[in-house]
This record gives structure tokens, C-alpha cells and sequence, in this order.
């Protein structure tokens, strides 16, 4: 597209929308994603706006390798920078950025940058109009309801199109979908839970390739797209062309059973294979020749090179033999010389008379040739005894060389001439390249035979080319696909768009609309142009969620998963305009049982409520899930830890289902389950997200709701539109026999709108649900029954009355071996003095104690503080150790490592337990305890009250300004404590100077709306 045209409509809104998602990750915390600190940074390298560091990583995480990444400095609450992340050796990671993080930045963070598919999104909406792209605005705008596209119904000719048509147990809205989609350019088709829409999109997918089309089929996950190809496969499986990749996946096979069944049909990578051994065999076949040939030419210069070898060595022989005998000659001589001297030296004698002189002159000559000549005579042997060597080495070389080439002169009998072989060798590399050419273009021929491909919508939009040809786009799951995937996968579509799914289960995933840092404006187009599925976006459905009659929109409405009392709830939540038949019998899957022996079974907590630290974990619906499974077990429903060879079918993970709304409930509820039923049980427990296109006999939905102050926001959406439906509808609707629904009722309806659909299931389980208080599941003890259970019962999780606490927890110090762990705020003189010789008792006996609680420095006066300093002190002096915690408010007890006490447990100060307290033998739980609490710390100096709480007389004459608090009733001693909280008698009602406590300070009690 030329620079200056206009993007076709709505292109130029759309790229604005994801460019809002890019904007929103950047500025977000990233608290769901996993990060890694790194610290002793220092620059390396600048040039082109780019930065590069090295740091140090103590402890690195394999989820983000090979991720782009975001980073930005620790303790930071700016926006994230896009970076390059690599792992170097001896703990370094390289990070190139265009932020400017300084010369030795101390500590950052980096996390997966989630936003790179919306760059990539962005960048593709943005080339929309120019040549040869892929994009059909027209057929991109159906899923907009713009446009007329043709609307018609196959009829009896389906039955040309789809095998078996008439005999097909497809009841009357399914064939109606089936039939529409053959006959029109668009079909939006609403499929709720249960209702068979995989089997009518296969048959959807079946007619059209019978109709000479090929089709992409898209979801949002690998696993819609695989569950959905496996039934496609199913029915093309007889085609001709089938095993050579009439149906293929691009990308990852995710789900086991398509990978077994029909992996080598489909996976592109193995279909090439497969069609490439021919080619592989005579690439083996040429290679072991090109081997050989290069063998044969390599003897040929070896005997070459031998017989070149061969004539030096005779030379060297030759010479050797000569310069012997050279020296035998000049040895020879030099003795002669010798000989003659020593005759000499004879005939003179002993110099005497008359010429003595003349004599002893001639004698000194004679002695001195004769010792020349001896010399010589030396060298001369020394010389001749080389050249003895030398003969005999040179003798030996030429005797090898012979021996040598004996033995490879055969070997050439058999061989063509080098210049033959030379010429046979280049023919052979010439006819391997032309293989290898061939190999190369077998996956343009593998695309080529495809005429069904599937793949995740993210893939259809960063790949550039999928298919040859795409006749028709089916996107399945589309209620979870953002507008501007969908607008842009749609337009991918040259004859048919068929967009199935449900817009009452899980939305699209987008930040846009929620980013507080965006301005209303923004927040607003990202609600419009990307949180809104293609459902509403094409009129199909109202304002208020109700559906809107529309000749393209044929809803499937009969169910077959859930049983009818399930199906009635479900009903009731998500779909009271368009309510669900069920067509299904009544009978369950799972073997008849006492405890979960209803299809509706709803466990209330309301009377054994433990306050939390958030409402995003609940210990006491933990304990409920606990003990239903310890109850499935004992029932025979799922597996023992000590079965062996259970059956598919019969495992845990395949009859339960364990859904929570919070991940770190998610996290709690996996971690414990496995450490006390085995690993057997890990994949049980995971979020509604998760488990969208799953289904189980019996599923377990924990609300969590109750330990915080709020239900949180999960349950903040009113409308069948709202997130909290279609998370509700979703989480609901994955059972198909048994549904247990674990709700503190009381704080639900104390909180929840009238008109919430959260409200609306409470209404119809306490109607319709055989309803069990967590009493009947979880015991109530007392302390005098610890001693006589076994170990395990004592695994078990227990409720204790508050006036059992104080002998139960005593008992329990007493049978600590290696450390107990006491989290206390507060810190008082009567149960320091009390406790402290029994712990006392415990340290002289080896274990170790640890005491954490506030510095004494927070107290609201000096006086308490000198008070808690002295109480520090007695403490360290009955051999504790003393950490401190700021700011810290949680009451726990924890025991070597192992039994967690969990409630309103001051043990260390007046205000006892008010309520009923928790007792829980899981080691992940005590770990969990601490690892909440350290993350909780703040980073910056503890808050010092005394410092705010300056009398002001006249905010005290006119009564100040009042900030009103939430304080539970078991906290109230700590509001009074830490901000000095009073009590207003007519509202009821705890209150604050607002002048002198600030609203971080007070920030726990606060009410939301405040």
C-alpha cells in the first residue's frame, strides 16, 4: 500500500486496539508471569540506541528461554522494555535493550514479553491493501456483520457432501447448522456446553472438502485445535490421499491421541518424511558410492604416492652404500698413515749422541703426524659406522616401500583407472545435488497436498502462508478470540467463514480494557475493538447478553454431557433466555458411592470460616477438597496411592476434576494433594481457563471466596456478557455426573449483587443441591482425642474450638523434634511468660525455635515499645530466636515443617483465638506460609506510627475527620493496636483520624468503594 492510503475499515481501529494490548503489557506487573531477578549489571556495549549488559543470575527459569522477554529495574513500577535475553556460561545473562538501565544497574527483572503476538498482530493489520495480501476485507468484514453474504441450505444434497448423511444421529439443529454452512458464505454457529457442536464442525469441515474446498480450521489453544482435528480425521480418514497429508497440523501436536493415532498422517514434518524415503534411500545408496569412488582414487595416490616413495628411498639407498664405502677408503688411509708414522717413530729411536737435537726434532714431527693421523682415523671410523646406519635404514625404508605396494597392487586390479574414477565421482555428487533439490521442494509438496490444515489462530496470523489456497476459514472456540484475530483470520477466507463457539464460556484474554494506566478513552476502544468476541461485534447478541433471532445464527440446544440437574444449574446461570435440553440419560459413570452420591452437592463453609490473607486462597475449602478425595479413595472411586496398573478411565485425573478461580489456590490445592495422595494426582486442580473443552465425571468447584474481605473479581461481573457467567458457566459445565460446589454461602450473599449470576447459583444449589455443612466432612476435635489417633487421622485436617486450642497446640510443641516456628504480631507479658518455658524446655532439648513478629519499633508509643523490646528479650533468653516481620499480621504455627496451625492464633499475645482454629499435616502448606510472608516484606524502612500520632488539639476539639474501616471482630485488637481504631456505637462501626493515619496505613481495612 502507497504511503498516505487509507487502511480499509476497520483496520485502522483494530491495529489501535492492539497496539492498547502492547501498551497495557508494558505498563502491567506482570504478577501472573514468571520473572527472574538479576543483579551486578554492567554495560558492555552501546551503539544504535541499543544497550548491552551482562548480570548475574543466581537462579535462572526455563520458561523463558527462547521467549522475548520485557525487563525493567527492580522495585520499579514503570513501564517493561522489550529485550534480547540469552544465558551465558557461569550463571551471566546477556540482556540487550533500548533502555538505558544506567552503567551498572544493581538489580532488574526480566518476564516473557506476552505482548509480542500483538506486535506481530499490529504489524500484519497494518499491511492490510497491499499487493498479494492475504486478507479478503470483504469476507473479513462477515465477522463484523457487514456486507451481504449469501445465506442458503444444502438440503438433501448434503448427503453428496457428508458420508452416511441420512443415517448421521445428528438432531434437528445440528443437521439445520450442517446444511446452512454447505450453502452460505457465512454460518455463525452457537454451540453451549455438551451440545455436540466438535462433531457438527467436522461434518461442517467434511462437506466442504467433499465440495473440492480447502479449508483452514483455526482455535485459540493446541488443544481445540487438535481435539478438533482428531474428529476430522476421523471422518476423512478413508480419502484417497489421507496418509500423504490431505489433513495436516501446523504446529504442535499438544493432544496424545491425535499425535498416536494419526500423527505420521498430519504432522507436515513426518508426511515429508514419509514421502522423502525414496529419495533418503538412493541419498544413502549414492553417499555409500561417492565413499567408495573416493576410496578407490584415494588408493590409486597412495600407490602413486609408494612408488614415488619407493625410488627415493633406492636413491637414498644408493647414496648410503656409496659414502660408506667412501669412508671405508678414508679410514683405510688414515690408518696406512698411522702405521707409517709408528715406523718412523721406531727406526729414530731414542734421540742421543752427537745429533740428538736433529733427532728428537724428527721425532716430535713424526708424533705429531701420527697423532693427526689417529684422529683422522677416528673420524674416520665414526663416519664409516653412520654410514652403516644410514645403509641399513635406507635398506629397510626401500624393503617396506616394497612390501607395501605387494600388498596394494592387487587391490588396483580391481579398480578402473583415477581418471574414471575421478569422472565417476563428479557424477555422483552431481546426481546427490540433484536429490538434495528434490528433498528441498518436498515441503512445498506436502503443502501442496493438503487440503484440511489446522492451527492455532495465533499461527494463522504470524505465518504469511499457510495454504495455497484457502477457500473457507472454520475458527472454532471463537468466543475466546480477540476482534482483531478474528476480523483478520476471517479475511483469510476466499468463499466461506464459519465461526463456532460459545460466547457465554471463556472471552479472549486482553488487558486493554482493564489497564487503570490507559485513559478512559482507550479503556474504551480496547472494550469495543478487542475485548468484544465476534458474536457481539456481528449484532448477534444484545447489549444485555440476550441472544438477537438472525437468519446466520443457528444454536445448537440440546446438551448430552451434563445430567439434567446439573444442566438445570447451568441453566439457571448462564442461560435463562435460551435454557439447554439435556439429552442424555440420568445414570452416572462412577461406581455408587456414600459420599458423592447426587449430581448436585453443595458443601457450605459459612460456619467455619478462617480469615486469610486475601480472597485469593481459602484453607478451609483446601481441606474440603482434601477430604472429598480422601473420601473418593476410601469409596474405591479413585485410585489408592498403593494401586497399580490403574486402567485409563479409572485414574484420578480422568473421573475428577478439582476448579478454582485463583492460581494461587490452583497452586495450593496441586501442591498439597500430591504431597499427601501421590503424583498420581498432579493435573487435578487447575483454573477455569484451563479446563475450557474438558469434561469429568465428578468436578470439584472451589468459590475460595471467605478468607478475605471481598469475593474478589471473579465475582464482580452482573450480565450474561459479564466474566463472572462465563467463568461460572465454564467451571460448572465441565461435570457430567457429579457437581460439588464448595461455597462459604454467608459472605457470598453478603457480598454479591442481587441480580449476580453467582448469586442466582447459590439460589438454585440451596433449592435443588443436597447441601452439606464442611462440619459433616471436616472433624471438630478436641485435644484430649489427639493422643489416641493414628498417624494417619492426624493427617487429616481437623477443626479446633478456641477453648481447645491452648492443650492441642501444647500437645503438639511437645511432640516437635526439630523446629517450631511461631508467627505473632503482637507480643504480650502474661502468654511470653507462659509460653516461654515451654519453649524454653524444647530448646534445651534440641529444637530449634523461631519467633517472628513486628518490630517493637511499630508500637504506637514509646512505652510499648520499651514493653515489646524487654519482651524480645525474655524470649531470646528461653534460647528463641527472634526475626522480625514488618508490618506483618499473620497468626500461624508451624511445626517441624509439617503441622500447620491456621487461624486467629495470637499465641504469644492476649488476644487468643476467637473462633475456631485449623490444624493441617502438609509440608507445602508450612512452606507456602513462610514464602507469602518473606515476599510480603516491604522493601522500604518499617512504618513508624508514633511519627503521624502527634496530638492535634483542634482536630481533636471538632472530632477530626473519621475514615471509616472494615475490621473483622478478631482484628480489632490490631486496628486498635496499629492505627488506634475506635469504635462509632451509632454506625457500628470502627473509625480512624483521617488526619493523622494516611489510607496506606489503614489500607487493609478499607472498604473497596472507599
Amino acid at each position: 500500500m502507497s504511503e498516505g492510503t487509507a487502511l480499509p475499515y476497520p483496520v485502522k481501529d483494530l491495529v489501535t486496539a492492539a497496539r492498547l494490548e502492547v501498551a497495557a503489557e508494558l505498563r502491567g506487573d506482570g504478577k501472573d508471569g514468571t520473572k527472574v531477578s538479576l543483579s551486578a549489571g554492567r554495560r558492555t556495549a552501546r551503539a544504535d540506541g541499543r544497550h548491552e549488559y551482562v548480570f548475574d543470575c543466581r537462579k535462572w527459569s526455563d520458561a523463558l528461554d527462547g521467549k522475548p522477554a520485557l525487563v525493567r529495574p527492580s522495585r520499579s513500577t514503570g513501564p517493561w522494555s522489550p529485550a534480547e535475553v540469552s544465558r551465558m556460561p557461569e550463571g551471566k545473562v546477556r540482556v540487550v535493550t533500548e533502555a538505558d538501565l544506567g552503567a551498572a544497574p544493581a538489580h532488574v527483572q526480566i518476564r516473557e514479553d506476552d505482548a509480542a503476538a500483538w506486535r506481530v498482530l499490529a504489524e500484519r493489520l497494518e499491511s492490510v491493501g497491499q499487493p498479494n495480501h492475504p486478507v479478503r476485507p470483504a469476507s473479513a468484514g462477515w465477522a463484523l456483520g457487514q456486507g451481504a453474504p449469501r445465506l442458503g441450505r444444502s438440503g438433501a444434497a448434503t448427503a453428496q457432501w457428508v458420508a452416511g448423511w441420512n443415517s448421521l444421529k445428528l438432531n434437528p439443529r445440528q443437521r439445520q447448522a450442517v446444511e446452512q454452512a454447505l450453502a452460505s458464505d457465512v454460518l455463525f454457529l452457537w454451540g453451549p456446553p455438551g451440545t455436540g457442536k466438535t462433531d457438527v464442525v467436522g461434518h461442517i469441515v467434511e462437506g466442504c472438502y467433499r465440495q473440492g474446498h480447502s479449508v483452514l480450521f483455526l482455535a485459540p489453544t493446541k488443544v481445540a485445535v487438535d481435539q478438533a482435528l482428531e474428529r476430522i480425521c476421523e471422518l476423512l480418514s478413508a480419502e484417497q490421499g489421507f496418509d500423504e497429508g490431505l489433513v495436516q497440523r501446523a504446529g504442535e501436536i499438544t493432544v496424545a491421541s491425535l499425535r498416536d493415532k494419526y500423527g505420521d498422517k498430519v504432522d507436515p514434518e513426518r508426511i515429508a518424511t514419509a514421502l522423502g524415503a525414496r529419495i533418503e534411500r538412493s541419498l544413502t545408496q549414492l553417499a555409500t558410492a561417492l565413499r567408495e569412488t573416493h576410496a578407490g582414487i584415494a588408493l590409486h595416490d597412495k600407490v602413486d604416492g609408494l612408488r614415488a616413495d619407493l625410488a627415493k628411498a633406492r636413491q637414498s639407498r644408493s647414496s648410503a652404500s656409496q659414502e660408506l664405502a667412501a669412508q671405508v677408503d678414508a679410514r683405510n688411509a688414515a690408518l696406512g698413515v698411522v702405521r707409517a708414522e709408528e715406523d718412523l717413530i721406531r727406526k729414530i729411536g731414542t734421540p742421543g749422541g752427537m745429533f740428538a737435537g736433529r733427532k728428537q726434532a724428527k721425532l716430535d714431527e713424526a708424533q705429531g703426524r701420527l697423532r693427526q693421523a689417529r684422529a683422522a682415523a677416528e673420524r674416520a671410523v665414526g663416519a664409516q659406522a653412520a654410514a652403516e646406519q644410514q645403509a641399513r635404514l635406507a635398506g629397510k625404508e626401500v624393503e617396506a616401500i616394497e612390501q607395501e605396494l605387494a600388498a596394494q597392487r592387487p587391490r588396483l586390479t580391481t579398480l578402473p583407472a583415477r581418471p574414471a574414477l575421478v569422472s565417476q565421482a563428479e557424477h555422483l555428487r552431481q546426481q546427490i545435488g540433484e536429490l538434495e533439490e528434490q528433498r528441498r521442494k518436498i515441503a512445498d509438496t506436502v503443502r501442496a497436498k493438503c487440503r484440511v490444515l489446522g492451527a492455532t489462530v495465533t499461527k494463522a496470523v504470524q505465518t504469511r502462508k499457510l495454504l495455497d489456497r484457502i477457500d473457507v476459514v472454520v475458527v472454532d472456540e471463537a468466543g475466546m478470540v480477540d476482534l482483531p484475530s478474528a476480523w483478520y483470520v476471517a479475511g483469510l477466507a476466499g468463499k466461506r467463514l464459519v465461526v463456532a463457539g460459545d460466547f457465554r464460556q471463556l472471552p479472549a484474554v486482553t488487558k486493554g480494557d482493564g489497564d487503570r494506566k490507559a485513559t478512559p478513552e482507550d479503556r474504551e476502544h480496547a472494550r469495543q475493538w478487542t475485548a468484544r468476541d465476534v458474536f457481539h461485534a456481528a449484532g448477534l447478541v444484545s447489549q444485555g447478553g440476550s441472544v438477537v433471532p438472525d437468519a446466520r445464527l443457528v444454536a445448537l440446544d440440546t446438551q448430552y454431557r451434563m445430567r439434567g440437574a446439573i444442566c438445570d444449574l447451568v441453566n439457571t446461570v448462564a442461560y435463562p433466555d435460551a435454557p439447554l435440553r439435556t439429552g442424555r440419560g440420568d445414570d452416572s459413570r462412577i461406581p455408587f458411592n456414600g459420599l458423592v452420591d447426587a449430581p448436585l452437592i453443595l458443601i457450605d463453609t459459612s460456619a467455619q470460616r478462617i480469615p486469610g490473607r486475601d480472597h485469593q486462597t481459602n484453607t478451609v475449602h483446601e481441606a474440603a477438597v482434601h477430604e472429598l478425595v480422601r473420601g473418593l479413595q476410601y469409596e474405591g472411586v479413585l485410585p489408592g496411592r498403593k494401586w497399580q496398573d490403574v486402567p485409563a478411565g479409572e485414574r484420578a485425573t480422568d473421573r475428577l476434576a478439582v476448579i478454582a478461580p485463583y492460581r494461587k489456590q490452583v497452586q495450593a490445592l496441586d501442591s498439597s494433594l500430591r504431597y499427601r495422595f501421590g503424583q498420581e494426582y498432579e493435573g487435578l486442580v487447575d483454573t477455569v481457563h484451563r479446563f475450557q473443552g474438558s469434561q469429568r465425571p465428578i468436578v470439584i468447584v472451589d468459590t475460595t471466596a471467605g478468607a478475605g474481605r471481598q469475593p474478589g473479581y471473579f465475582y464482580q461481573g452482573t450480565g450474561l456478557s459479564s466474566h463472572t457467567c462465563r467463568l461460572l458457566n465454564v467451571a460448572l459445565s465441565r461435570a457430567q455426573d457429579h457437581l460439588v460446589v464448595i461455597a462459604d454461602v454467608e459472605h457470598l450473599r453478603e457480598h454479591l449483587p442481587v441480580t449476580s449470576e453467582a448469586r442466582r447459583m447459590l439460589d438454585h444449589l440451596q433449592a435443588h443441591a443436597q447441601c452439606v455443612s464442611v462440619d459433616q466432612l471436616i472433624p471438630v476435635r478436641d485435644a484430649a482425642q489427639l493422643a489416641a489417633l493414628t498417624e494417619e487421622e492426624l493427617a487429616r485436617p481437623a477443626f479446633f474450638p478456641a477453648d481447645e486450642v491452648p492443650r492441642a497446640v501444647s500437645w503438639d510443641i511437645d511432640r516437635a523434634t526439630r523446629s517450631i516456628e511461631v508467627y505473632c504480631p503482637f507480643l504480650d507479658p502474661r502468654p511470653v511468660r507462659t509460653w516461654s518455658t515451654q519453649l524454653a524446655q524444647r530448646v534445651a532439648e534440641g529444637v530449634e525455635v523461631t519467633v517472628r513478629t513486628r518490630p517493637p519499633e511499630e508500637q504506637t508509643t514509646d512505652a510499648a515499645v520499651e514493653r515489646v523490646r524487654g519482651l524480645v528479650e525474655q524470649l531470646r533468653g528461653a534460647g528463641c530466636r527472634v526475626e522480625f516481620r514488618e508490618r506483618m499480621h499473620e497468626k500461624v504455627l508451624i511445626l517441624d515443617a509439617t503441622v500447620l496451625w491456621h487461624g486467629s492464633l495470637n499465641l504469644l499475645a492476649n488476644s487468643g483465638p476467637t473462633d475456631l482454629m485449623m490444624r493441617l499435616t502438609d509440608p507445602s502448606a508450612c512452606e507456602r506460609v513462610g514464602r507469602v510472608i518473606e515476599r510480603a516484606r516491604k522493601e522500604r524502612p518499617a512504618w513508624n506510627p508514633r511519627s503521624s500520632r502527634q496530638p492535634d488539639a483542634s482536630a481533636a476539639a471538632s472530632g477530626g475527620r473519621r475514615l471509616y474501616l472494615n475490621v473483622p471482630y478478631a482484628e480489632k485488637d490490631e486496628a486498635k493496636r496499629l492505627l488506634g481504631a475506635r469504635w462509632d456505637a451509632q454506625r457500628r462501626q470502627w473509625y480512624v483520624d483521617a488526619d493523622r493515619v494516611g489510607r496506606e496505613q489503614a489500607a487493609r481495612w478499607l472498604p473497596p468503594q472507599s
